[in-house]
């Protein structure tokens, strides 16, 4: 009983990160059939945790907390257990999901990919993307197929695709603050100094092409998570859609946001498409 009250109590700390981090992405996991919460929950306060080392903690050694999150993340999942709660749920998932252990160096080549490179070619983009993103979806994906390897296989790419779709929407909206306050610049070729309107053009269609080929896929999610995933899918496509009709001048000076009722217009849009089976 101590044991799962202290297993209980890390999956509410992850769930904590979850509610405080992203309104949109606890909204969207609420939508997720229950079993399916605290799971999710562990796997977002992980790459959270991991994110908000590289991107927060500026006044201290991000490198060297890196490795120690790193070390710390192998060992959890080795011993079963870690007294860093986050860890702990999140080495419950990967045990009991079977979650690849090349999805989680994925993930974390990419978090320290970020305290080293400020600008990507076409290689360290597709790479950054797998690692940063595109490897959550398959997180997910593993909790979301419980055991069901076949509909793994068959659900994996646009799981991929959901993921780097999402990412680019984000390194779109956030070109401001990633290339005035990081100096980074994650898409390849495109010089910020001089975005115009065909540079932006140009990467929308490689995001609407990765939204088109995840959607094929959340139509095919069993029923307990479809819901909950293609909430996230119409969120971030109502972001994009409003970010494509803005010029690339005004995306360069400001974070473009949906505002709270149009999260809980698109939260019923998508309750009622759901049990009308009109997805």
């Amino acid at each position: 009983m101590s044991l799962q009250l202290y297993n209980d109590t890390a999956f509410k700390c992850s769930q904590l990160i979850t509610q405080h981090y992203s309104t949109s992405f606890t909204l969207g996991i609420r939508t997720l059939e229950r079993k399916f919460h605290m799971p999710i929950y562990a796997v977002y306060g992980f790459v959270r945790y991991a994110d908000e080392i590289v991107d927060t903690f500026h006044d201290f050694n991000k490198k060297e907390l890196l490795d120690n999150f790193k070390k710390d993340t192998y060992k959890a999942i080795q011993d079963g257990i870690s007294l860093n709660p986050i860890l702990n749920s999140f080495q419950l998932v990967v045990r009991q999901y079977e979650i690849e252990h090349e999805l989680i160096e994925a993930f974390l080549k990419s978090m320290e990919m970020d305290l080293y490179f400020n600008e990507y070619n076409e290689g360290g983009y597709e790479e950054y993307i797998y690692g940063s993103a595109e490897v959550v979806g398959l997180m997910c994906l593993r909790v979301f197929c419980e055991g069901d390897k076949e509909m793994f296989e068959r659900l994996k790419e646009p799981a991929r695709r959901l993921g780097a779709a999402f990412q680019k929407v984000n390194f779109l909206r956030d070109i401001k603050s990633d290339y005035f306050e990081r100096g980074r610049i994650y898409f390849p070729g495109v010089n910020f100094t001089a975005f115009n309107g065909d540079a932006k053009a140009a990467i929308e269609q490689d995001i609407q092409n990765d939204f088109d080929a995840a959607y094929e896929g959340i139509i095919r999610l069993p029923k307990g998570a479809k819901w909950g995933v293609y909430l996230a899918y119409v969120y971030y496509v109502t972001l994009f859609n409003k970010i494509k009709s803005l010029p690339a001048s005004q995306v360069m000076q400001a974070r473009v946001r949906v505002p709270d009722n149009q999260k809980f217009a698109i939260l019923i849009q998508t309750y009622f498409k759901h049990k009308l089976n009109f997805m």
